[in-house]
């Protein structure tokens, strides 16, 4: 009854779904042949072609968002997915579709074809793509809102049974009691004969043991089994979890495979093979989205406010010394991809045959170099690194995608062929000009692990909002040059 309550709620969103794309359309017409024209007369003409030259096209963009919305899943269960994630479906689905309809209709002619002559307005088209996405977003939000009200309250939940009393099955009902709007109300739990089981009795009812399961749900209103068990208790639990298969119940699996790992787990499809992906670095969408938003926005404002900067630091490199303006060195970017690194040159011309020279010197330890008066930096040079004006052209390899505003710092070829295991987890985040290390004394650090460590919890941390509070910190470090060398 549940499944086919669910089915025909599917098909009532789609439906809905597809009647907002096409009330998009008529709304968009209505706006640019009446709200623009009377707001901006000198940029929208009044004389606009009716309504019935446009209805030919709608199909062809329902059936698009029709396809896209199917197949990113959007009719399966919301109930644990996060709202943002929900949300970027449907801007993707709308962002691609749009691209879809207009090549659609510029590349095949389809508004000759339809109508006999060109009259698609590309600002109709503009408007329809924005509204399409907007209206089925509006819609998203409000039921799952809603959902969540009604869910809360008490309706509209799916009744649970926990096997595993460990510490598994009690942090899988913790999160369910704190996250009531889930809609899911927990019946019991079962002991399921393994190690893992709490030997201090559970907080919520204990209902038998593994052997009572088929019972239990042939007794009681079951509509989900989650197992909370080890690794070493799967074979032991498969025929009882084809026998709950037959019976039309739901079964999850929460496994802790690698217990001690950081890594995020995700359970991805590969040509219909599942996968259960374990990601060492961020990888939401959105928000590493939003993280590239902001370094091309930002870094590209850089580079045009500081042009005349750049040309009078280029000048005076020129005049200050012999050798090129910018040095170019090859640089480790995102898991160990190569790239050209640019800097403001601040050494003497053929400075890197000199290294060797003072590795002595380093004070650093690990496989970093560092040296607080480097006989080899010019006396601009000094300026440059001290107010970290050498770093200026790197704001490219930001525009380029090779580098972040906000990442570890790009390492040599050679120090990470002396990385430990550990360290090399620093590569699995693409580098940046600034980091948790720049903010905390920069070349004052000088225990190579503990570099390390701050980039790794710079990873382990990591949010867009984290970024701007290290973006926001670096400029009075930039400014007072605290740890420059």
């Amino acid at each position: 009854m549940l499944k086919q309550q669910a089915r025909l709620l599917n098909a009532a969103l789609f439906v809905l779904d597809l009647a907002l794309v096409a009330a998009a359309a008529v709304v968009a017409h209505g706006l640019r042949s009446v709200v623009l024209p009377a707001i901006l007369p000198a940029l929208f003409s009044e004389h606009f072609y009716p309504l019935r030259a446009y209805l030919p096209l709608v199909p062809l963009a329902v059936s698009i968002w029709a396809a896209l919305l199917l197949v990113l899943g959007e009719y399966r269960s919301h109930r644990t997915v996060p709202l943002l994630d929900e949300a970027w479906d449907v801007v993707r689905a709308s962002i691609t579709g749009s691209v879809i309809f207009t090549l659609a209709i510029y590349v095949f002619r389809l508004d000759e074809a339809l109508l006999g002559e060109d009259l698609i307005s590309r600002s109709w088209i503009l408007l329809f793509s924005a509204l399409a996405c907007l209206f089925v977003l509006a819609e998203k939000v409000a039921l799952r809102l809603t959902s969540r009200y009604f869910r809360a309250s008490g309706y509209n939940y799916r009744t649970v049974v926990i096997v595993g009393t460990g510490a598994s099955g009690q942090m899988i009902a913790d999160s369910i009691r704190e996250h009531r709007f889930w809609g899911f109300r927990i019946l019991g739990m079962i002991e399921s004969g393994s190690e893992s089981d709490a030997e201090t009795p559970p907080l919520l009812p204990v209902l038998g043991k593994i052997e009572d399961l088929p019972r239990i749900v042939e007794n009681n209103i079951v509509d989900d089994v989650i197992f909370a068990i080890g690794r070493r208790d799967l074979d032991r639990m498969e025929d009882l979890f084809l026998s709950l298969q037959e019976r039309g119940i739901r079964t999850r699996f929460a496994l802790r495979l690698f217990p001690h790992t950081p890594a995020k787990v995700e359970l991805e499809e590969l040509d219909g093979l599942p996968l259960l992906s374990f990601s060492p670095a961020p990888n939401g969408v959105v928000a590493l989205a939003a993280k590239r938003c902001l370094d091309i926005a930002l870094s590209t404002l850089l580079l045009m406010l500081g042009l005349p900067i750049i040309v009078v630091i280029a000048a005076a490199i020129k005049i200050s010394s012999s050798g090129t303006v910018l040095y170019r060195q090859t640089r480790c970017g995102l898991n160990g991809r190569l790239f050209t690194m640019y800097k403001f040159r601040t050494m003497e011309e053929g400075a890197h045959d000199r290294r060797r020279e003072l590795l002595a010197l380093n004070e650093m330890t690990g496989p970093a170099f560092k040296l607080r008066r480097d006989p080899r930096v010019t006396s601009f040079g000094r300026f440059l690194r001290r107010s970290s004006l050498d770093e200026l052209p790197q704001l490219w390899n930001v525009l380029r995608g090779e580098m972040s505003l906000v990442g570890p710092r790009p390492p040599m070829p050679e120090e990470v062929a002396q990385y430990q295991p550990w360290q090399r987890r620093r590569l699995a985040m693409k580098p940046g000009l600034t980091c948790l290390w720049q903010i905390s004394g920069r070349s004052d650090t000088r225990d190579f692990n503990q570099w390390m460590a701050l980039d790794l919890e710079y990873i382990d941390s990591w949010s867009p909002t984290l970024d701007v509070k290290i973006l926001l910190k670096t400029i009075p470090v930039v400014l007072s040059g605290k740890g420059a060398s």
